[in-house]
């Protein structure tokens, strides 16, 4: 987990001073008005790429990708391969050229193109600044993404889906000779976990049907839990990408029974382990829940339909 805190208000001065260079630049017909004019020092690259931890594994998409500032230095300094998509053609071809003086042009690309009609299923990583109002047009595609995908923004929130993570930096020379704060948000996709899990376990020689109520927006889960005649809320419950943890006690076989689950959400299924302990029994035991096709469904349609 990252220790970044979370601030009560995201933007302010941030997006103003971003808006009014970019007006100046639309009215100058310098700028496409779908993305935020670049501002990303070299400072700023780096704490974003930092941040999203990218490395040699990683395969990372820029939208609105500028002049490839952001592709060249994952590449180069990161190690890791990707693209960049803008719908300048200067640009494409600024990028292409500083990508040949890195010495990466093997590992990037750059294409010109409409974010919004790119295929983005092979990022690990993805990394954006975009206007707030195209943030909120791409949520539905970025949370469609693979679970555990990071995403990156420069300045600019998803409105309700809150960062996992957050940070705030002084920059010098963040609008050419203007200095300016640069706030850097960032997200991991989540799996889609909400419905109802089913799954048995054997304790104390007896067998026990579990079931799991769970309740999802974005990465925030609660629910509860029923075990045979009992019931409890769960408590400590995170989702992190695939991967999912919880705790609750309940009575089991007339004594109350501490439970700790973590495991990995793959579809409809989750694998992973859980420690029991209580005055009569304790250990670690396997986990694998299933959930029905039909409420994996509901759930991602739910999903979905929160981020529009």
């Amino acid at each position: 987990m990252f220790s970044f805190n979370l601030p009560n208000r995201f933007c302010g001065h941030a997006m103003l001073g971003a808006a009014m260079v970019l007006g100046a630049a639309i009215a100058a017909g310098a700028a496409e008005p779908d993305r935020a004019v670049r501002a990303d020092t070299a400072e700023v690259v780096e704490r974003m790429l930092e941040i999203a931890k990218v490395g040699p594994q990683d395969y990372l998409i820029d939208l609105g990708s500028g002049d490839g500032r952001i592709v060249v230095t994952a590449a180069k300094k990161f190690g890791a391969r990707g693209f960049g998509v803008d719908l300048n053609p200067v640009r494409i071809k600024e990028s292409v050229e500083n990508a040949a003086k890195a010495g990466v042009s093997d590992r990037v690309a750059f294409h010109q193109r409409n974010l919004f009609e790119t295929d983005l299923s092979d990022a690990t990583v993805i990394t954006m600044y975009l206007l707030p109002r195209v943030n909120l047009d791409l949520r539905p595609k970025l949370l469609d993404l693979k679970p555990g995908t990071r995403v990156v923004s420069h300045d600019f929130s998803m409105d309700d889906w809150k960062p996992d993570a957050f940070a705030e930096m002084e920059v010098k020379e963040k609008y050419g000779s203007a200095g300016g704060d640069s706030s850097i948000y960032f997200w991991i996709v989540p799996a889609r976990v909400a419905g109802s899990w089913q799954w048995r376990l054997t304790i104390g020689g007896k067998p026990l049907a579990y079931a799991v109520s769970l309740e999802q927006k974005f990465q925030m889960i609660s629910g509860s839990v029923r075990v045979g005649a009992s019931s409890a809320t769960l408590q400590d419950a995170r989702l992190q990408g695939d991967q999912i943890s919880f705790r609750f006690s309940a009575e089991v076989n007339g004594a109350p029974l501490e439970h700790r689950f973590s495991g990995r959400v793959t579809g409809n299924t989750i694998e992973g382990t859980v420690n029991i302990a209580g005055s009569r029994s304790q250990g670690q035991f396997e986990w694998n829940a299933t959930r029905s096709a039909k409420a994996g469904q509901s759930a991602a349609a739910a999903l979905v339909a929160s981020a529009r």
